[in-house]
């Protein structure tokens, strides 16, 4: 199954953790801290309301400068400044798709690789994938599935973080 067919037929709880999954991937862009999105990926566990944890991770975000890469630092701060507040309706769908999108987008402007063939690049590719797989697993074990996207999510943390540190370094 495509990833356009998993995210129509996700429900509420696999879209916003689709879109939580692309966020968390790329925040090592705009902060060092691992734990600051762990409050919302509390509230999918239990099902409970994350708007005061998502105005919290907003906040935070307003205080940081972007980093050398700004235009897909920029792009991975719009991810969680545009997440609704409610988990459900259309808007959480919209922001889904939004956030696979500009995650791309980001793996595709710090993709390494010479070309510019979309398909051919590693690290969209990479993302691309990571994307499916955590669909699949909402799909496939429901809540039980969270664990294991948080951890796909977090491979693609260290992943990310590892090229824009290999960048800082080609560039010093």
């Amino acid at each position: 199954m495509s990833l356009e067919e998993l995210i129509a037929q996700a429900d509420a709880r696999g879209l916003a953790t689709s879109g939580l999954a692309c966020s968390d991937r790329c925040m090592s862009l705009l902060v060092e801290d691992d734990e600051l999105l762990r409050p919302l990926w509390a509230h999918l566990v239990d099902g409970s309301d994350w708007s005061e944890s998502l105005a919290k991770v907003r906040a935070a975000l307003g205080a940081v400068e972007p980093g050398s890469d700004s235009e897909a630092a920029g792009v991975a701060r719009e991810m969680l400044l545009s997440a609704p507040a409610e988990r459900d309706g259309v808007a959480l769908r919209e922001w889904a798709e939004a956030c696979s999108s500009a995650s791309l987008r980001v793996h595709r402007l710090l993709d390494p690789a010479p070309g510019s063939a979309e398909d051919a690049l590693p690290l969209v590719a990479a993302e691309l994938g990571r994307q499916t797989v955590v669909l699949q697993l909402l799909a496939e074990h429901g809540p039980q599935g969270l664990r294991r996207a948080l951890d796909v999510s977090g491979e693609g943390r260290r992943v990310l973080r590892a090229v824009v540190s290999r960048r800082a370094r080609a560039q010093a």
